[in-house]
């Protein structure tokens, strides 16, 4: 999920004709722009029978001095080879947490015309607002899904006019989650940092004080899930990403070794993973790897996705306490250079951050 604007990447307004379509009327055909059968089927998906299991981190573990230096290993793994973990016992209080969902389902739930008070503006207005996820232009295909972007921090760059005052607690129950995901974030990088043994705290201080955005996504169950996407294959093009399950319904799929595997959700877990800035912070330890979703045929899924930014004095680089012993893998980029080019890159189904690798 990307928030800045580089008048290449464009949101489309939902249609009633999508929501009907969504609604799951049968009268309604799926239209040829939101049909994708090659990219559904391009690669394999591992199957239910096949065991594996997500890394889980357990937040009390990290904290606890008799199992933190086990935990930060394990936390260091999931990062190395998945790029995504499940994180329990995460600390975030479970009345806020539950209060965020409640609002988000009750959201989607509105007639079209009032959640369209915030629809996204239109092109080179900014990709805030109600509407589809990004579309690489006029004609390209379409997801299988609606969703409300925002700014949530910091607090003066908040577009007021673009946060739902329907339902009624929308507003305060974002604001308060906002500053959960922050502590939250605040938390994991500490033993992030003491993993990849940067020192002198500079991946901490490289996210405090950022901008932080927010996604809200419902992917309504689609009677032909083989033929359309809920969101196009990408890696995160940010830095750390924080998503809280709504409900149960799987549809996350993470691309590993050529393959896609399916994420089933863990109950009370926050699903971390990261995203390519971090993968350079690192210095390329770290994997931001390629994820995408594919609706359920039965069940609809809404997510609640919070993602950090950072930069080390104005640039996106690796960290300058890690080069000391390392030779850099990535070149350094001014961050609003970084934020353009790699919205370029994504309208062109390409990721930016390989093109920075040394």
């Amino acid at each position: 999920m990307e928030v800045a604007s580089a008048k290449i990447v464009n949101r489309d307004e939902i249609t009633g004709a999508a929501l009907s379509m969504f609604a799951g009327d049968d009268s309604v055909e799926i239209p040829e722009s939101y049909i994708r059968t090659e990219e559904v089927l391009a690669d394999e998906v591992v199957g239910k029978d096949e065991a594996y299991e997500l890394p889980v981190v357990d937040m009390a573990k990290l904290l606890d001095p008799d199992s933190s230096a086990m935990e930060t290993e394990k936390l260091g793994s999931a990062c190395r080879h998945w790029g995504f973990f499940q994180l329990t016992n995460h600390g975030v209080d479970e009345a806020v947490a539950q209060l965020i969902k409640d609002t988000t389902v009750e959201f989607f739930s509105l007639p079209l015309d009032i959640k369209n008070r915030v629809s996204v503006l239109g092109k080179g207005a900014g990709l805030e607002g109600y509407g589809h996820h990004y579309s690489r232009g006029r004609g390209e295909k379409l997801d299988w899904a609606e969703g409300l972007i925002l700014i949530t921090q910091p607090v003066q760059e908040r577009n007021m006019k673009l946060w739902p005052d329907n339902p009624p607690t929308f507003r305060d129950a974002l604001a308060t989650y906002s500053v959960e995901m922050t502590k939250l974030a605040k938390r994991l990088l500490g033993f992030m940092a003491a993993d990849i043994g940067d020192e002198q705290g500079e991946l901490v201080e490289a996210f405090t004080d950022k901008r932080q955005s927010m996604a809200m996504h419902h992917y309504p169950p689609c009677r032909h899930p083989d033929k359309v996407m809920g969101i196009t294959p990408h890696t995160d093009g940010l830095g750390l990403t924080l998503l809280l399950h709504v409900d149960d319904t799987p549809g996350l799929q993470i691309k590993k070794d050529g393959r896609w595997f399916p994420v089933r959700p863990l109950p009370g877990a926050i699903l971390i993973n990261i995203g390519d800035i971090l993968d350079i912070m690192t210095n390329g330890a770290y994997k931001s790897v390629e994820h995408r979703v594919i609706p359920d045929a039965e069940r609809g899924r809404t997510t609640v996705v919070f993602v950090q930014e950072a930069m080390v004095g104005g640039m996106v680089t690796p960290l300058p306490g890690l080069l000391k012993e390392q030779e850099p893998r990535y070149k350094s980029i001014d961050l609003d250079e970084y934020i353009k080019c790699n919205f370029k890159a994504l309208s062109e189904g390409t990721r930016f951050a390989d093109s920075l690798r040394i």
